[in-house]
């Protein structure tokens, strides 16, 4: 078993619907059963100024590895291109890790399977980028068919955004998608939104906010939400999301519909200083920062083990 970094305490929140031991006990209880999805901004990596240098925590790549042969679905989902985590997340594993998956990869290759270049990750470990509109999942690649009318459109636009928008602000082309990013310059913030809005008027783009930034994308109806509602069909519970800001709101929609439909169910937050009111208010479990979201996941990890030798 990977063992685990040095990572902060992990603080359980106050007067919310669940704690930390509660989320560790229901995963172990039933890790074949259980679907765990993560965003990596802010939840497995640190909020940085320059969203190209953004890495994951040491040992989140170790332990996502080891949950995603012990869970019956892990899954990153982020907004950011599928390149992105590949890349990221492929880069933390070790010689010998990356000469295992590679072999695997290989095997794969000789009979014939059609797989994705995962970089040595595990065919196990689910990657959704753009909000769902590409996705890696055993192994296999697959783009939404709506969305191969949009990447000229897409970069033509995020051209006119570097030429035309507000001075300071940052134009982050994500292929399908385009982030207008206000950090370290909040008073951009009225600025940045109304040229948002101006753009998607004109495009046919949908305007979404996301944390110090604003994003356009394809009229495509995907979402958090809806890949975590595809994801969990096949599995009895529970359904476990880690988050951290506004865009991962709709992935907070999805764990409700589940609950109401008997799932158990954990909407977990990663808190910070931007912390948006309303995932403070309907999080099931407030921790501090993304530190202590790895911390929580080599806690389900030890759990895991720990149930299994007792079975």
């Amino acid at each position: 078993m990977p063992t685990g970094p040095v990572l902060s305490p992990m603080p359980t929140n106050q007067g919310k619907v669940a704690t930390a031991e509660q989320v560790v006990a229901a995963v172990a209880a039933s890790p074949a059963a259980t679907l765990l999805a993560t965003d990596f901004d802010g939840t497995l990596s640190l909020i940085v100024d320059d969203p190209d240098a953004a890495v994951p925590l040491p040992g989140a790549v170790q332990v996502l590895q080891s949950l995603a042969s012990s869970l019956g679905e892990l899954a990153v989902v982020s907004g950011r291109p599928i390149e992105f985590l590949v890349d990221r997340l492929s880069g933390q594993l070790s010689p010998a890790d990356q000469s295992s998956a590679d072999q695997t990869a290989a095997d794969q290759t000789a009979a014939d399977q059609p797989i994705a270049d995962q970089s040595g990750l595990p065919d196990s470990l689910t990657l959704v980028g753009l909000y769902g509109l590409q996705q890696i999942r055993h192994g296999v690649r697959s783009d939404h068919p709506e969305a191969v009318a949009w990447p000229e459109r897409v970069a033509a636009l995020a051209s006119t955004a570097e030429t035309n928008g507000p001075a300071g602000m940052r134009v982050e082309l994500k292929g399908l998608s385009i982030t207008l990013h206000y950090r370290g310059q909040p008073e951009l913030f009225d600025q940045v939104e109304q040229y948002a809005l101006e753009l998607a008027a004109t495009s046919g783009l949908v305007a979404r906010t996301a944390r110090m930034s604003v994003e356009l994308h394809p009229p495509i109806d995907v979402d958090k939400g809806t890949v975590l509602l595809s994801l969990a069909r096949q599995l009895a519970g529970p359904v476990l999301f880690l988050g951290d800001d506004v865009g991962d709101l709709p992935a907070f929609d999805a764990l409700d519909t589940l609950s109401a439909s008997g799932l158990q169910v954990f909407k977990i937050l990663a808190r910070s200083e931007e912390s948006d009111d309303e995932l403070l208010r309907r999080a099931d479990l407030i921790l501090d920062g993304p530190s202590a979201m790895v911390a929580l996941l080599f806690q389900l990890q030890a759990a895991i083990l720990d149930a299994s030798k007792n079975r």
